[in-house]
């Protein structure tokens, strides 16, 4: 009988949730892309920088091409970095220099490392489709434009 009465209870908690109502894990993702590069226009205009960007959205600026090697997007690289939002706020960064495969990291910086030979210096602005999307990431909000100083040490 108990069982029965919980079986009624569930189904009755169920049938009365709200059609409005947001399940995390089905929510459809925002496109931020055009949010995005305004954003990024503005921090550049701010900081009186001037980027190249690709088809795929990726602002750069090549402070030093460097004159070793050029990687691919298989390459595993030696990278020195410090990652930020546009407020200047520093989420990640490595000083002594992470190794990591360009398949294992998120699609700007993919992209963006194959921009620099080995040795080269740079700046990557990142809009969120290139990076973790629309949705929160480890402490990185949604829709969030990254900004990555990048060092290419080595590809090894």
């Amino acid at each position: 009988m108990k069982y029965l009465i919980l079986l009624f209870i569930t189904t009755t908690m169920v049938s009365c949730l709200s059609s409005d109502d947001k399940d995390p894990i089905n929510v459809d993702p925002i496109d931020y892309t055009t949010i995005n590069e305004e954003e990024i226009k503005t921090y550049l205009t701010a900081n009186d920088l001037e980027s190249q960007t690709t088809a795929s959205g990726l602002h750069y600026i090549i402070e030093n091409q460097g004159d070793g090697v050029k990687p691919s997007a298989s390459s595993n690289v030696t990278v020195i970095y410090k990652g930020y939002f546009l407020d200047g706020t520093v989420f990640d960064q490595n000083t002594a220099g992470l190794a990591i495969g360009l398949n294992q990291v998120i699609k700007g910086w993919t992209e963006g490392i194959q921009l620099f030979n080995e040795g080269g210096k740079g700046i990557l602005l990142v809009p969120s489709h290139l990076a973790y999307g629309s949705f929160n990431y480890n402490g990185i909000p949604g829709g969030s434009v990254l900004i990555f100083d990048i060092e290419l040490k080595s590809v090894n």
